[in-house]
Formats: C-alpha cells, sequence, structure tokens
C-alpha cells in the first residue's frame, strides 16, 4: 500500500471526517474506496468505448453513420 499525502481546506477535511465516520471506516479507507470506484467508473467507460470501436463505430470522416439507439443497447 502507497501513502499519499493530501492538502485541503479545513471545512472540507471537517465534512470527510463525518463521513468516514458515519461510514464506520477511516479517511484514508474511505478515499480509497472513492477513488477505487472512479477508477472502476473510467474502466467500464474505457470497456464500452473500445467494444463500441472494435464494431466498426462511426466513423464520420468517411461518411459513416452513428448507430441508432437499438444498436448501441444489443446485448
Amino acid at each position: 500500500m502507497k501513502n499519499v499525502t493530501i492538502s485541503m481546506s479545513e471545512e472540507l477535511a471537517r465534512w470527510l471526517r463525518v463521513e468516514a465516520a458515519e461510514a464506520d471506516v477511516s479517511i484514508s479507507r474511505y478515499l480509497a474506496d472513492l477513488v477505487a470506484d472512479r477508477k472502476a467508473a473510467v474502466d467500464r467507460r474505457e470497456v464500452a468505448r473500445l467494444s463500441y470501436l472494435s464494431r466498426g463505430g462511426a466513423n464520420i470522416s468517411t461518411g459513416g453513420r452513428y448507430p441508432s439507439r437499438d444498436e448501441l443497447h444489443e446485448r
């Protein structure tokens, strides 16, 4: 585990302490979980983007079209 030092306003630090306490975790764990959730969301978007592009995507420069709503939500 890597230690990281961050700076924030007193007001934000106070809010963070309360949020972490309500979640019954340390501030460190609370922030790590928030960042992990954010990373997971970014990773899901990247997977979706690559999936879309692997199916041809919309190549506007060559006159391609955007997929329909139904095409985007095929499973």
